[in-house]
């Protein structure tokens, strides 16, 4: 395992270089988003991803959520995105809000038992980003073992995953230190799967003015609310179970 520091200009950029390096080679890396640290592999190969799931000591039923570089690259990833949610995109993207979706069904990927969604976030990380845009979609979970805290710096992601990791990015501490919040886009209701750093409240003033609202799961909506998919654009995705994820995210 190497690690790298981003003090300087010369040293980010290597920094950048290994960590994109050894993930293009199917390797995994630790690196710093706006929120936590997170464990990274390539999303299109299957066995990096089975290393990142074994070294969190995660089965397939917990699939990671991928990062993307830049919001247009949502729909080369999912379909069917109902118009609220990319106006959620409009206000919080980048930034700590991670949109389950229905997938491509042309991907040649493996993720795990995603069952059919994607989980998909821009990181509001300049650092993330540009790694992002040297290697193509990234999966990436939260920087921890199962059942831990997630890392909001270097040291501790590598004394949980030091041993099983190629490269390490300090950055530092972790700007959010708190780990994103989920959406779950893909039924007749918008859900939050997970609060993180945004609140239910901070996600509805954005869509309430359109006539939509999200609720929390297991929450019915309130009597007169609209689902959240009846947005600008009217679409009513079928209901569809994402799975499990409400832990699996940076």
């Amino acid at each position: 395992m190497e690690r790298y520091t981003t003090q300087g200009e010369d040293d980010r950029e290597s920094a950048v270089e290994a960590a994109a390096l050894a993930l293009q080679r199917g390797g995994l890396a630790v690196v710093p988003t706006d929120t936590v640290y997170g464990i990274a592999a390539d999303a299109f190969d299957p066995a990096a991803v089975r290393a990142l799931l074994a070294a969190k000591g995660r089965g397939r039923e917990m699939p990671p959520p991928v990062l993307v570089s830049a919001a247009t690259t949502l729909d080369a990833l999912a379909v069917r995105v109902p118009g609220y949610a990319r106006a959620l995109v409009d206000e919080f993207w980048p930034g700590p809000l991670t949109l389950v979706c229905h997938q491509q069904t042309s991907l040649q990927w493996d993720l795990g038992e995603t069952r059919g969604t994607v989980a998909v976030r821009m990181p509001d990380h300049d650092l993330t980003r540009e790694i992002l845009e040297r290697t193509g979609p990234l999966a990436v979970s939260s920087a921890n073992k199962t059942g831990m805290p997630a890392a909001t710096d270097a040291d501790q992601a590598e004394e949980m995953l030091g041993e099983d990791v190629d490269v390490i990015v300090d950055d530092g501490e972790s700007p959010g230190g708190e780990a994103s919040t989920i959406v779950d886009v893909t039924g007749t209701q918008g859900r939050v799967l997970r609060l993180g750093a945004l609140s239910l409240e901070r996600l509805n003033e954005v869509l309430e003015p359109l006539g939509a609202t999200l609720v929390l799961e297991g929450e019915p909506p309130s009597a007169g609310d609209d689902p959240a998919n009846t947005g600008p654009d009217g679409t009513s995705p079928d209901d569809q179970d994402p799975g499990p994820r409400a832990d699996s995210e940076a």
